[in-house]
C-alpha cells in the first residue's frame, strides 16, 4: 500500500501554537494519532473565531467534517511546543479542504501534515448547503 502524502499549504491563512497536553500522549509516550486531529481542529476553531465565526454558524452555515488524511512524520512529546500552519484548498459550491502543517517550534521538525475536508451543513434541515460569500472570501485571503 502506498503512502499518503499530502502537500503542505501553500497560503497560510492562519498560524497558532499548541503545547502537547499529557492528554494527548498514548502508550507509546509520544502524541497520539486522535490527538493530532484534536490539534487540528482547536486550530480550525481558532482561526474561525478570529472571524467571528463558529463550526455551527461560519457565516450563516455549519460546518461538518467530511473526510481527514493524516500523515505521520515525526513523533512530539509531552510539552513540546507546536506550530499549526493552515490553508485552504480546493475552495468549491459547497465545501472546501484545509492542509495543516504541524511542526515543533523548538527545531522545526515536521510532525504531521494533515487534510480535512469540510462541507457547509443546515443542522437544522440536516442536509449539505452553499459555502456563504463571506466565508468564501476568507478561505481566499491572504
Amino acid at each position: 500500500m502506498p503512502r499518503i502524502n499530502l502537500p503542505l499549504p501553500e497560503k497560510v491563512l492562519f498560524r497558532t501554537c499548541i503545547t502537547v497536553q499529557i492528554g494527548d500522549i498514548n502508550y507509546g509516550n509520544h502524541l497520539a494519532n486522535d490527538a493530532v486531529l484534536r490539534l487540528c481542529h482547536e486550530c480550525r476553531m481558532r482561526w474561525l473565531a478570529r472571524h467571528g465565526f463558529s463550526e455551527l454558524d461560519a457565516g450563516g452555515v455549519g460546518l461538518i467534517m467530511a473526510d481527514a488524511a493524516v500523515q505521520y512524520l515525526a513523533q512530539a512529546h509531552h510539552g513540546d511546543e507546536l506550530a499549526v500552519e493552515m490553508g485552504a484548498v480546493d475552495i468549491g459550491r459547497s465545501g472546501f479542504a484545509l492542509l495543516y502543517h504541524i511542526s515543533r517550534e523548538s527545531d522545526g521538525r515536521s510532525i504531521a501534515k494533515v487534510q480535512t475536508g469540510m462541507v457547509c451543513f443546515d443542522y437544522v434541515a440536516q442536509k449539505v448547503c452553499r459555502l456563504p460569500e463571506g466565508l468564501g472570501k476568507i478561505l481566499q485571503a491572504v
